[in-house]
């Protein structure tokens, strides 16, 4: 991947992404990866991140590429964030 590739940015999000998971059980760490690319990256991140997985000289790490290629078999180590304070128990908010 040459310093001109526009795709530079994303291949290194991804990678930080793939860091973070690499404790994980392999098959874990691959749905964790996919879960978080399909959920904070647009579709179209998603699509130049896909293309660049095709390329040879592509630098990403091999979680990634898998996360990107194949259906993840385990579910995320990362539960789903819960937005409503109240369905985590914790009442109304006493902000402001």
């Amino acid at each position: 991947m040459s310093a001109a590739d526009p795709n530079q940015k994303l291949v290194r999000m991804a990678n930080q992404i793939a860091a973070f998971f690499r404790s994980y059980p392999e098959d874990e760490a691959v749905a964790g990866i996919h879960k978080h690319i399909v959920a904070f990256w647009t579709p179209r991140m998603r699509d130049q991140l896909g293309a660049q997985a095709g390329r040879a000289d592509h630098g990403l790490d091999p979680l990634v590429v898998t996360a990107l290629t194949d259906v993840p078999r385990a579910k995320s180590p990362i539960p789903d964030a819960v937005t409503d304070p109240q369905e985590s128990g914790l009442g109304a908010s006493d902000a402001g």
